[in-house]
């Protein structure tokens, strides 16, 4: 049999993460290279790309993962796993983390650097940021354990970005180091 067969015979011919019908395809877990039943799963197009962070991710589209934490296929717990963890400010998500058991290595599988999925970071007008990027803060800030505000229009050179949250960087204000809320900057030009 081949690697779609089984993969459609284990997945009854639907998603395997949200139950969809439409746009079956085999997808691999990342970082695993070997296409095999244990590291692939059945899944639509629309977890694909939200999976992939080719689009924005939808919550309430993952709170199909309730039943898929509960699957016997590992590759299917990993990426819940994933998705949960990326959904974690989701009461509901910290609930389901909450409940999902995975031993060690498949654990280490679903925590491993290379989970295939972006993180994008975006300015409160929606431009993409990268590291470098210089942004101005479009709010006055009081900053959190020191002794001052930092002030609208001020301008944050060379930040760096949070590589598990999108809504964080990383920056230089009056020579000390703080953390900023995407939603407060604009990238500048």
């Amino acid at each position: 049999m081949s690697l779609a067969s089984d993969l459609a015979i284990r997945s009854n011919n639907v998603c395997e993460l949200c139950n969809s019908e439409n746009d079956l395809s085999i997808y691999l877990v990342p970082p695993k290279v070997e296409e095999s039943k244990e590291h692939c799963l059945m899944i639509c197009q629309s977890c694909k790309e939200q999976v992939n962070g080719e689009i924005e991710i939808d919550a309430n589209h993952w709170r199909c993962l309730n039943e898929s934490i509960w699957s016997e296929s590992t590759a299917v717990k990993v990426l819940a796993h994933r998705m949960l963890k990326r959904l974690e400010t989701e009461a509901w998500a910290q609930d389901l983390l909450g409940m999902m058991y995975l031993e060690e290595d498949v654990l280490e599988w679903a925590e491993s650097e290379n989970t295939g999925a972006k993180i994008i970071h975006k300015d409160a007008n929606g431009k993409v940021l990268q590291a470098g990027d210089s942004v101005v803060l479009i709010q006055d800030l009081k900053v959190k354990g020191a002794n001052f505000t930092a002030k609208r229009g001020t301008s944050v050179r060379r930040i760096s970005l949070d590589r598990n949250n999108a809504n964080h960087i990383e920056g230089r204000v009056n020579n000390q180091h703080i953390v900023i809320l995407t939603q407060y900057v604009k990238k500048s030009n």
